[in-house]
């Protein structure tokens, strides 16, 4: 193996870790969500290839509505589905429809589409 070999393989490896560490280690403090009236906990999430923003910090024990807008047509993003609180919404192209609930015990909780492609993190401290 040349030197010119040896310098391109260790670039190669190089770079795939620092993919694999953007998209899987990476950490985002995410967006806290404020209480509004009535301490309801409100937030716009817009759903165009991801969810934007993915990741969602809350209070435990006060109310929360997620308001997704569903920005394309991609059939992945027509359902959004909370699995550990049993609630799933349909996502009509460009309107708001909103997800609530109560996320009573503080935990990392993810969000997805459907086919599993979208996720998203609910941090309920």
């Amino acid at each position: 193996m040349t030197l010119d070999e040896i310098f391109v393989l260790i670039g190669g490896i190089l770079l795939i870790a620092l993919v694999a560490w953007y998209f899987w280690f990476s950490s985002s403090e995410g967006t806290r969500v404020q209480s509004g009236t009535g301490g309801l906990q409100e937030a716009l999430i817009k759903v165009k290839g991801g969810y934007s923003p993915n990741v969602i910090v809350v209070d435990a024990g006060k109310p929360v509505r997620l308001n997704f807008l569903r920005e394309e047509t991609a059939a992945c993003s027509e359902q959004v589905i909370f699995p550990d609180f049993g609630k799933q919404a349909t996502l009509t192209p460009h309107k708001t429809i909103s997800v609530e609930f109560i996320p009573d015990t503080p935990g990392e909780y993810e969000f997805q589409c459907a086919m599993g492609m979208l996720r998203g993190k609910l941090i309920v401290e």
